[in-house]
């Protein structure tokens, strides 16, 4: 049986970004919002969700950055790349929700796994 990553759902190259942008704590985030949007949400494992959750962990990241002395140019690219990585965010949700599933998918937990290795 054919997994959703190997059946073309999910394309390889969205494993490297995982791994290559993403720090070991930002993986974890990742992970996390993938289960509970995967459990909760009932979205679809799927190449929006791939995004929906990279994007919700840039956004964590972009929180976590905190200028010193008040350097606004910082604060502006912030600001900037906060409106930008929230439009993502809710484009990304909109698409999933009309996707959205009456139960969890069956293969969610590959979704996790494959990410996860």
């Amino acid at each position: 049986m054919k997994r959703f990553y190997d059946s073309g759902m999910l394309r390889k190259e969205l494993k490297e970004t995982f791994l290559l942008d993403l720090t070991p704590s930002e993986r974890l985030f990742f992970l996390k919002k993938a289960r509970e949007a995967i459990d909760q949400k009932r979205y679809p494992p799927c190449e929006d969700l791939f995004w929906y959750c990279y994007s919700l962990t840039i956004r964590e990241r972009m929180r976590r950055i905190r200028p010193a002395g008040g350097e606004g140019y910082l604060r502006f690219l912030l600001v900037q790349g906060t409106k930008d990585t929230d439009e993502a965010i809710r484009m990304y949700g909109e698409r999933l929700e009309k996707k959205k599933l009456t139960v969890p998918h069956a293969e969610g937990h590959a979704f996790i796994e494959y990410f996860s290795e």
